[in-house]
């Protein structure tokens, strides 16, 4: 069963709750100074300065003198703790609920970021949880200043007059039943601020992501606009934000005045009796400053706990989708596989009305080189994702050595896999680091003789700091060529026996290419090898070479046999090198085809 919201929100106060203890004690302390002051005043006035006898009215003052200066030394002390400890302790429970999201994001799976932004993400784990740190360093010691002071004020008012004291009660009881009807509003305006700010924080990520294809088309006023459209719909919903809580704070503010404005008639008609003396009257005024400070405490913790709040529940709705790929619970942990694959029946739909791939069946054998070519949308890239469990089957199934991949482990599946895209991940740090991606911990041996299996070894040796070079973000310091032949380097660094290349010279220049093919060349040997092809040439040797179209698997077998059967494949084939068109990508539409090639 899930926990609520709130529960859920105090479970991270467990690995602190003697901080949160000695905190709220803290809290209790300085509540209670405030409760004793207009006491203590109200007994100065009262009685001491009304003495005849001056020196006894002096040496009464100096230990009501004394008794203050302890009363604000103690003050002073557990203010400190609050301010620096409670605070610590706050940033703390932001750090663990930060780590808890972005590992479980880490753990969501590819069908998720398919359907999110990666803005509106960032924006849930960093500005979501800023103002997670306040409320939960704040909204408990608040709320228990603002009893301590609130319930102590009422002891000591019902002590002197029942009947001011319950006209204030009246006041206060009115004004929570306002707070708690305001709360709804507030909650709905907060929530809308965040939604709107992970749109424009979404929209930024996205710009500048792309500055030099924003720069290139020259379209930075259409980002411009785009940005303002966001940014203006951000302003409305802070607008509405501020209509509510302006409504909320108006109210409240004149309800404070009818607390000063019952005192003066109520009390004064009870001084006119003979029943208060003006002392007391003094009293209550200073005690509806204390009422005061508490409800301000108390309006001001509900702004702040619907903001925090807000963010904490947007992390939760994160950390309660589960991955809809992930381990079985009696999974097996797999050691070095051999790479006999087979797909048995399998279909695959990323929707239920869209199917992509349909009776699927295919064996592959150890250490064999199969290609995979077909028109866009024919299924090629999900085909190769099913294999480490990016994606689950519809149906049928996927095995490895003749176990269905669902009944491995993930990350012992995946050890056994190496992916070298056409589109390469440089991260933001050296290149030592991008390549022990591949196998962090190794040796800067292993990593030097990856890099020369990828032909790159030569070129980082001519960088400034060589393999300590920083590569930038995305590695746009990096060529094309360069960032995929770091990519190369990581696959050999992690040595698996399956491995996936998925369309890795498409985007290179022949140049690059002749560079890149023989690496790969070199990689894939004794491994069970998946090609996703862009050019015909670079396939030619492959064990088998698998047609898919919207139907399927529509042809297969070596390039020799599929030129001699004339189909698609043939086809292709002479459309690029008959025509003297290497360039020209095989991925082409059914309507792009002559009659009889399907």
């Amino acid at each position: 069963m899930k926990k609520s919201i709130v529960g859920r929100f105090i479970s991270y106060y467990k690995p602190y709750r003697w901080t949160l203890f000695l905190d709220l004690f803290c809290a209790a302390v300085i509540g209670l100074a405030g409760v004793i002051f207009p006491v203590i005043l109200r007994s100065l006035t009262g009685r001491v300065f009304l003495m005849p006898d001056t020196t006894e009215m002096m040496r009464q003052l100096w230990i009501y003198a004394g008794v203050l200066l302890v009363l604000y030394i103690v003050q002073a002390l557990a203010t400190y703790y609050m301010a620096t400890y409670g605070h610590i302790m706050g940033a703390r429970m932001e750090t663990d609920m930060r780590d808890d999201l972005f590992t479980h994001m880490e753990k969501l799976s590819f069908s998720f970021f398919d359907k999110t932004n990666t803005g509106q993400m960032m924006s849930r784990l960093i500005s979501d949880l800023a103002d997670v740190t306040e409320l939960a360093h704040h909204g408990p010691e608040n709320i228990f200043i603002a009893a301590v002071k609130m319930v102590g004020a009422f002891i000591v008012l019902f002590l002197i007059h029942l009947p001011t004291t319950l006209v204030l009660l009246t006041v206060t009881i009115l004004m929570f039943i306002f707070t708690l009807i305001q709360r709804k509003k507030m909650q709905r305006t907060f929530m809308e601020n965040r939604r709107r700010i992970a749109d424009v924080n979404a929209v930024v990520m996205d710009s500048l992501s792309g500055i030099r294809t924003v720069q290139s088309y020259s379209n930075e006023e259409i980002e411009a606009e785009k940005f303002d459209q966001g940014n203006k719909r951000f302003l409305e919903s802070k607008i509405d934000n501020y209509l509510v809580m302006g409504e909320y704070q108006s109210v409240n503010g004149f309800m404070q005045g009818m607390m000063y404005l019952a005192v003066i008639l109520v009390g004064g008609l009870y001084v006119a009796r003979g029943e208060l003396l003006a002392a007391d009257i003094i009293l209550y005024v200073l005690y509806i400053s204390m009422f005061l400070d508490p409800i301000k405490m108390l309006v001001n913790f509900t702004e702040q706990f619907q903001k925090g709040m807000t963010g904490f529940q947007r992390m939760v709705e994160i950390l309660e989708t589960e991955p809809e790929v992930q381990d079985r619970p009696d999974a097996i942990e797999m050691g070095v596989l051999d790479g006999d694959i087979e797909f048995s029946d399998v279909n695959f739909r990323y929707n239920e009305d869209e199917p992509v791939l349909e009776n699927i069946r295919v064996s592959i054998s150890s250490g064999s080189t199969v290609a995979l070519v077909g028109p866009s949308g024919a299924g090629k890239s999900t085909f190769v994702s099913l294999i480490p469990r990016f994606y689950d089957v519809s149906s049928g199934q996927v095995t490895v050595d003749g176990v269905d991949v669902r009944d491995m482990t993930l990350k012992s599946l995946r050890a056994n896999i190496g992916v070298v895209q056409q589109d390469v991940y440089i991260f933001n740090s050296s290149v030592r680091n991008n390549i022990a991606y591949g196998r962090p911990g190794a040796t800067d041996e292993d990593i030097v003789a990856a890099a020369q299996d990828a032909n790159i070894h030569d070129f980082i040796m001519t960088l400034p700091q060589g393999y300590d070079t920083m590569m930038g973000e995305r590695g746009v310091r990096f060529s094309g060529g360069q960032k995929q032949r770091i990519s190369i380097a990581r696959v050999f660094l992690k040595n698996p026996p399956i491995l996936i290349l998925d369309e890795a010279t498409s985007s290179l220049d022949n140049e690059s290419e002749l560079f890149i093919q023989s690496s790969l060349d070199k990689l894939s040997r004794d491994r069970t090898t998946l090609v996703i092809a862009h050019r015909l040439s670079t396939i030619k040797s492959a064990d088998n070479i698998l047609v898919l179209t919207e139907e399927g698997i529509v042809e297969q077998g070596t390039h020799e046999s599929l030129l001699a059967a004339e189909g698609v494949y043939a086809y292709l084939y002479h459309l690029q090198f008959l025509n003297k068109a290497d360039d020209v990508d095989p991925d082409l539409g059914a309507n792009q085809r002559e009659p009889g090639f399907i």
